[in-house]
């Protein structure tokens, strides 16, 4: 009897020690299983990042060779700020359209916030002689700002618009702005603000640029992004979850207006001289058509085709009275064939490109087999 009640303490002692042996076992297994379920870590693949990161320093040297960078009359460098440029208030407006749903027809005005208030508070600092890059980052933010302040304004009186009244509203904000500069003399009122000073490189604009985009891209896969993309989807299904639709709208708005008046300086900066005609409804129309034509949703989309789009522009200057004519052929054909755009909602990403690739080298090789 001894010996085993003995045997029984021994076998009760080892299952001990293998329970306690588990139990970190199991937590660690926990914790890993919480750090997969958040949606960030989820999202994490440092091969991708790492080669994304790649690929904009390899693109900016190709582009870097392709002119002279002491030439300041650069044809070649001058379309390259052009286009990034225009890729930025591309993606800012595919916010609010593409992202959140909402139709806004006043994008110009906000461009035209950003660019006047960059532009004059960089006159001012032009005295101080700082750095061109380092004035370039301020008076961008703070037209940026600026610009956000107004989206913040615009997006709270149309809260409960939706469509085509949306529409009308930005639209007509668009306009004002527009009237309200022609009024203003301390900004040059219908003449223009000129001598603007000259801050703009091609690698300060394409670094501005392109930290712009990954800043939205990662705040449009954040989760406050999700409840953006959620009011598109079902605004009634959003806010049956608990999400507050205004909160959100706001947040969108002044978002896309702050990016928006970041382009509106590099903008200004770039062209030297600013006028309110510039700003007008077609200019905004302009931009609306290259988030359509790339894809409503889709951040790559918006950028390919504000490049494509901005490439036909100069090819079109000697003939740009037919300008808005061949916008219109393309949006038609598109609409018949692609409605959803190019991409659609979906992103080129660099996995889903070497899955393409390796799905067209699996089919041309399947049929090689077949015909053999």
């Amino acid at each position: 009897m001894e010996k085993n009640n003995k045997e029984e303490k021994i076998k009760n002692i080892a299952s001990l020690e293998k329970k306690q042996d588990e139990q970190p076992k199991k937590s660690k297994e926990a914790k890993n299983y919480k750090w997969k379920d958040l949606n960030y870590f989820n999202k994490l693949n440092v091969k991708n990042y790492v080669a994304t990161f790649l690929l904009i320093v390899v693109f900016y040297f190709v582009l870097s060779f392709t002119f002279n960078p002491n030439d300041p009359f650069s044809y070649t460098k001058g379309i390259y700020i052009n286009i990034l440029i225009y890729v930025l208030f591309s993606v800012s407006l595919n916010i609010t359209v593409g992202l959140m749903g909402q139709l806004n027809l006043g994008q110009a005005g906000f461009i035209a916030i950003g660019g006047y208030s960059a532009a004059f508070i960089s006159k001012i600092l032009a005295s101080y002689n700082l750095p061109p890059f380092l004035q370039l980052i301020l008076v961008s933010l703070f037209g940026g700002l600026v610009a956000a302040v107004f989206g913040f304004l615009v997006g709270g009186s149309t809260l409960r618009l939706r469509g085509d009244y949306l529409a009308i509203i930005t639209l007509a904000f668009g306009e004002i702005v527009k009237y309200i500069i022609q009024n203003l003399d301390f900004l040059g009122g219908a003449t223009g603000l000129s001598n603007i000073p000259p801050l703009l490189s091609f690698s300060n604009t394409y670094f501005i640029v392109v930290i712009s985009i990954v800043i939205i891209a990662m705040a449009m896969t954040s989760r406050k992004g999700k409840e953006v993309l959620s009011i598109r989807e079902d605004e009634i299904a959003a806010e049956n979850i608990g999400i507050g639709l205004n909160r959100v709208k706001l947040y969108g708005f002044a978002f896309s207006a702050f990016f928006a008046g970041v382009g509106g300086s590099l903008f200004a900066h770039n062209v030297g001289i600013l006028t309110p005609d510039k700003f007008g409804f077609m200019f905004s129309i302009e931009i609306l058509v290259m988030v359509v034509f790339g894809g409503l949703g889709s951040i790559t989309g918006a950028v390919i085709s504000a490049t494509a789009l901005t490439v036909l522009n100069e090819y079109l200057r000697e003939v740009s009275q037919f300008r808005y004519l061949v916008y219109a052929i393309i949006l038609i054909v598109l609409m018949i064939f692609r409605p959803s755009g190019l991409f659609g909602t979906k992103e080129l990403t660099i996995p889903r490109f070497v899955r393409k690739i390796k799905n067209i080298k699996n089919k041309t090789l399947n049929k090689n087999k077949n015909k053999k």
